[in-house]
């Protein structure tokens, strides 16, 4: 079992940057791929980056590639996702998620702990 505690989100001007963090509970941090979802109001959760759980391999969605970047240490049990160049659009409640094996998915359904979720809220 993992139990994730996620950090960092607040209130942010565009073009401002937010840095969320992701604490896992437990020993076995290593052994699960990771990602973020993002669920605005009135929409569906929503895929954002995912990294393998060597932090080799990452996967972003179309919306935040090049301007997001999903990290994670593994001695701190902690997954990161730094946000720069923020837009109004990127207010969502932020979540992670972990999978209980090496390689990610952009699938909310193939994640089996997930956090209690972080607002971010980017003013115009």
């Amino acid at each position: 079992q993992v139990q994730l505690v996620e950090s960092g989100g607040g209130l942010v001007q565009a073009g401002g940057s937010l840095r969320l963090s992701c604490a896992a509970s437990g020993r076995t941090f290593s052994s699960y791929a990771m990602g973020w979802f993002r669920q605005a109001p009135g929409k569906e959760r929503e895929f954002v980056a995912a990294i393998t759980r060597s932090g080799g391999g990452t996967r972003y969605a179309d919306s935040v590639k090049g301007r997001f970047t999903i990290s994670r240490d593994n001695a701190k049990n902690t997954v990161y996702l730094q946000m720069n160049s923020l837009k109004p659009e990127d207010t969502a409640v932020y979540y992670c998620a972990a999978r209980g094996i090496s390689y990610y998915s952009i699938n909310a359904d193939e994640y089996h702990y997930w956090g209690q979720g972080n607002q971010v809220t980017v003013s115009s």
